[in-house]
């Protein structure tokens, strides 16, 4: 028996140029030919056209529903993929249009994709959730399209089965979706314990930001010597991995590696992520991680930060990762390094410009912790304890008159010690 080979769909894709649009269209569908082929599909063509806003019936114009259908037929296309999130009424119209083809639009893509990531429980329950919150509108237009292809449409076609099973849906998916939010309560409120443990221990706190395949696994790899699976791909992180990292002068810190952002991020997967990207907005410092490379660069870190200020993680720290530099030229290197003189450049390939991260990172550690020397007298054994519990001990010398101690502390530590500095 010969094993037969699982069908690759064959997508469409279909994008419209609005007058305020800050994306080029090519730009936009050309990361949504990458969307798709990360989950699995492949393009075989595309259409586009230019509107003053979308048609609120089928998104595109009537005349270009009819130019999809050609194009379908003539490629022997199967899946049709809309760059923007469409409406319930629209897909549910543009499903009548374009009979036995799939429609999908950019939210569902990028859900379908973090549905094939999600490898912990977490991730899985986020992806969950947000594949709920997307479906609950939509099921109205799915069921309406049901009943109108069984009775005809038109005067009683709007009582029966179809709406009575519509209702027992919505009851199914609202049910799911308190009990996914129940569970993610839970794994929530387990990770703040974690996140709160790390806070009281005083230890400085870093999380990786970007936009997808910037290369924040593969910073993190190379500075921490850790086996993070890093892939050249969209959204090939989904959970937060957080790891140790030792500066060189013997600072130890935290480093979380999270979720990449990306343009028109789905609100409901940004809601669903939330426990995730607190790792980023209760952090002390952000890397922005950075493709330099990237043509959309400054858009790309644009995308980025509207999504930090949407988690409320906009006030943190950020220093800007130039990652991938050895991508670069020199002349584009010292181009870059005039326009963003505060950033870093930085190689996950071959560790160029990790020597000044480290650099960088310690002046951010500097800024919001000081160094301290202290006696502490033997009786005083419990502030020793607290010193050994919420910092990383630097020196530690026995006297005569007591313990000497030399660490980074933060102003609400060192205010325990101001009486015993040296």
């Amino acid at each position: 028996m010969y094993e037969t080979a699982e069908k690759i769909e064959r997508a469409i894709l279909v994008g419209i140029s609005l007058p305020h649009d800050e994306w080029p269209l090519e730009e936009s569908l050309s990361e949504l030919e990458s969307l798709v082929s990360t989950a699995g599909a492949q393009t075989v063509g595309s259409l586009t056209q230019k509107l003053d806003k979308p048609n609120p019936r089928t998104f595109v114009g009537k005349g270009k529903v009819e130019e999809i259908h050609q194009l379908v037929n003539a490629l022997d296309g199967d899946l049709v993929v809309f760059d923007s999130e469409l409406t319930p009424t629209q897909q549910a119209n543009l499903e009548k249009e374009l009979k036995g083809v799939k429609i999908i639009d950019r939210t569902a893509l990028i859900l379908d994709i973090f549905a094939l990531h999600a490898t912990t429980r977490e991730g899985r329950l986020q992806v969950q959730l947000a594949q709920n919150h997307y479906l609950l509108p939509r099921l109205r237009g799915m069921w309406a399209h049901l009943a109108g292809n069984r009775m005809g449409g038109g005067v009683g076609s709007r009582f029966g089965e179809g709406e009575s099973q519509l209702e027992v849906d919505r009851r199914i998916v609202r049910k799911r979706i308190d009990s996914l939010t129940a569970e993610l309560d839970k794994v929530d409120t387990a990770r703040a314990t974690q996140r709160k443990a790390r806070a009281s221990s005083q230890v400085f706190r870093l999380a990786l930001a970007g936009y997808t395949n910037a290369g924040k696994s593969s910073l993190l790899n190379r500075l921490t010597d850790a086996d993070v699976l890093a892939y050249d791909q969209l959204f090939a992180t989904l959970d937060a991995t957080t790891r140790r990292l030792e500066l060189p002068d013997g600072r130890t810190m935290t480093i979380t590696d999270t979720v990449g952002f990306i343009q028109k991020l789905p609100h409901t997967l940004v809601e669903s992520f939330k426990s995730t990207l607190d790792e980023v907005r209760e952090a002390d410092l952000i890397l922005h991680v950075v493709d330099a490379a990237a043509e959309q660069r400054d858009a790309h870190m644009q995308a980025v930060l509207e999504v930090l200020e949407e988690v409320g993680a906009h006030t943190v720290a950020q220093l800007v990762v130039l990652n991938k530099s050895d991508l670069l030229s020199s002349r584009q290197r010292e181009v870059l390094a005039k326009r963003y003189p505060e950033a870093v450049l930085f190689s996950s390939l071959d560790g160029t410009g990790t020597e000044e991260l480290f650099a960088a990172i310690a002046r951010f550690a500097d800024a919001a912790r000081q160094r301290i020397r202290v006696l502490i007298p033997f009786n005083k054994g419990a502030l020793v304890r607290m010193a050994h519990e919420e910092t990383t001990i630097l020196t530690e010398e026995y006297t005569e008159d007591g313990t000497v101690l030399e660490f980074y502390a933060t102003p609400e530590l060192a205010a325990h010690f101001a009486d015993y500095f040296l």
